[in-house]
């Protein structure tokens, strides 16, 4: 029940057969938490929140400080299909305030939401698609997860050698029953690696719509006796799990032709902050094993159509108002992630920024003295923090908040 309204949830709560409400949020590295409450609590929920010891969640609040309050964006209202439906349960993201009403400053998805409205402001519209890939790892007697991947498949296998055709297939279905619509699904690279990508939106759903993906999956694989990672590099020696960030630039005006000079601005704004940026794209230590290999890319350079380079335009998207970042994987923060990529547009138009010429060559395969023409990314995680940490754009974009508990990672 997308974009509903308190009333309208209030009404469909006491008229069906919902007995439980989880109430969800993430900490600051987008790990998703939740607390569940009676039905019959959502209208206290509404009206003055819901308490919750934040001191208890990395990246919060110390014991001290320790109160914040939940309150359930009714727009967000979906039922968790694989919950009986008979006393059924309703989930919803929410919104962290202080005791006296103010945002949480470390409410990724509040940050988000400012992110939109600042590009409001300067009539921009982003949208955005993601592809978060994932293994499936088969459990062993007890239910642990071991590390044998469910198959031996490659890019684009079949069944039989593809087993994840199934899962895959219920993922997508249930999904679909909560609102997502999903677009393509397929095995990747690795053995046990799948990828289903869904439809663009706004930002803020399209990160909701994340968080919710990442759930599905986990819970799918676990009714079939499996365990999904999300892990930047669960297997060394195969591909990383990626996090691609599609991302469409336009003015605010649906009916305003498309604006290439807008367009390169922003990409060359994201491409400059986006050494700055990688801590918070890739935030674990094992997120470095990943980049520089198997199209993962590790230099700072843009083409059409070239999966090697850290922003591709892909050829679907002429002339030139769409395009795909390639470095972050799926570890992320997908508010932080989708927030920082608006701000470093936003600032690249600002100060009416130009790309480099493109690179068309396969920075992954080529000699030394080529690749090191093109800027590097951090090769550690200790190298992104401490870049993170010296960066004006990075101090000025992200909360305090959120900036310490990344930097602290040093």
């Amino acid at each position: 029940m997308l974009n509903a309204s308190q009333s309208e949830v209030l009404e469909l709560i006491g008229s069906s057969d919902i007995k439980f409400v989880r109430l969800a949020f993430c900490d600051v590295y987008g790990v998703q938490k939740n607390i569940s409450i009676q039905a019959a609590e959502l209208s206290r929920a509404f009206e003055s929140g819901i308490a919750f010891d934040a001191s208890s969640v990395r990246g919060f609040r110390d014991p001290s400080h320790s109160d914040l309050f939940l309150f359930p964006d009714p727009a967000t209202m979906v039922l968790l299909p694989w919950r009986p439906s008979r006393g059924g349960v309703a989930r919803f993201f929410c919104d962290i305030r202080n005791p006296d009403g103010t945002p949480f400053s470390a409410d990724c998805r509040h940050f988000l939401a400012d992110t939109e409205r600042l590009c409001n402001q300067f009539d921009l519209r982003c949208s955005f698609g993601a592809e978060c890939e994932f293994y499936l790892f088969k459990c062993d007697e007890n239910g642990s997860p071991t590390d044998i991947p469910l198959d031996q498949a490659g890019y684009f296998d079949i069944a039989p050698a593809d087993g994840g055709e199934n899962v895959r297939r219920e993922i997508c279905l249930t999904l679909e029953s909560m609102g997502i619509q999903p677009e393509r699904s397929h095995h990747e690279q690795g053995p046990g690696q799948n990828e289903i990508d869904f439809r663009y939106s706004s930002a803020l759903l399209a990160a909701d719509h994340v968080i919710t993906f990442k759930q599905v999956v986990s819970t799918v694989a676990a009714r079939n006796g499996l365990w999904a990672s999300f892990l930047p590099k669960p297997i060394m020696t195969e591909a990383g799990n990626g996090f691609h960030i599609n991302c469409s630039i336009a003015h605010s005006d649906v009916t305003a032709a498309p604006d290439e000079a807008l367009f390169r601005s922003f990409m060359a704004g994201l491409l400059e902050h986006t050494p700055e940026m990688t801590l918070f794209f890739n935030p674990l230590e094992s997120s470095y094993a990943r980049l520089g290999r198997e199209k993962a890319p590790n230099r700072v350079s843009w083409s059409p159509n070239n999966r090697s380079q850290l922003i591709r335009i892909p050829a679907a998207a002429a002339p030139y108002q769409r395009m795909e970042l390639r470095s972050p994987d799926a570890s992320a923060n997908p508010y932080l992630a989708f927030a920082l990529v608006m701000r470093a547009g936003l600032d690249g138009i600002q100060r009416g920024l130009t790309p480099p010429p493109p690179c068309n060559d396969n920075l992954l395969d080529v000699p030394e003295e080529i690749r090191v023409k093109y800027p590097a990314l951090p090769v550690s995680l200790s190298e992104a923090c401490r870049i993170a940490s010296a960066s004006s754009f990075i101090r000025e974009a992200v909360p305090k908040h959120i900036f310490d508990a990344y930097t602290a990672q040093d």
